[in-house]
């Protein structure tokens, strides 16, 4: 059985524009598109990957659609996609990247890419850390021959392995413009 493709929702106002940006994932994708904040919170739900969002919408604006989505406890991957120059508001806001139009299809196809990778890639990592806190936990608390004779520790031993490769193998098959979408951000500021 072939894996469905990731699930994008575009929201955006602009009926044309947001057809345009359908148009350009929809080769790699499976694209929903809503012009307007309720429709948007009709349409996201637990098997949307990625969400491109508008701010200024008539109605729900965007900043209220991704405080519902985040409050019903959704996760998809949210880019704020607007006309919008940032200001210090984006401080509380529960986005995972803020891009200012206008946009290309490079920079639509570079921005949901580096959203899906950076998403697999945390989750990989979440695996990876809450296994070695595990491991941590028992091996500061039990006596190496309990941890020795334990099939449970056998197993999150050999979990931790598999973890670690899976983390490993995906940064392998990270070509470098996959790696440099995971992480443009780190290019626009100094550290």
């Amino acid at each position: 059985m072939t894996p469905s493709p990731p699930h994008i929702l575009v929201v955006e106002d602009e009926t044309e524009l947001a057809e345009l940006f359908a148009e350009w994932l929809s080769e790699e994708y499976d694209v929903e598109v809503a012009t307007d904040g309720e429709t948007a919170l009709e349409l996201v739900d637990d098997d949307t990957d990625v969400v491109l969002l508008d701010r200024l919408m008539p109605g729900l604006s965007g900043d209220e659609v991704l405080e519902t989505i985040r409050e019903r406890g959704l996760d998809p991957r949210v880019a704020m996609v607007t006309a919008v120059e940032p200001d210090f508001d984006v401080l509380d806001m529960g986005f995972d990247d803020y891009v200012v139009k206008p946009l290309f299809r490079a920079d639509i196809q570079r921005l949901v890419g580096g959203l899906l990778e950076r998403d697999a890639y945390d989750r990989q990592l979440s695996e990876l850390f809450s296994t070695a806190s595990k491991l941590a936990a028992l091996e500061s608390h039990k006596e190496p021959d309990e941890l020795a004779d334990s099939e449970e520790y056998r197993r999150l031993e050999a979990e931790l392995e598999r973890a670690r490769e899976r983390v490993e193998q995906l940064e392998t098959d990270m070509s470098e413009a996959d790696f440099e979408a995971v992480f443009y951000d780190f290019d626009r500021i100094d550290l």
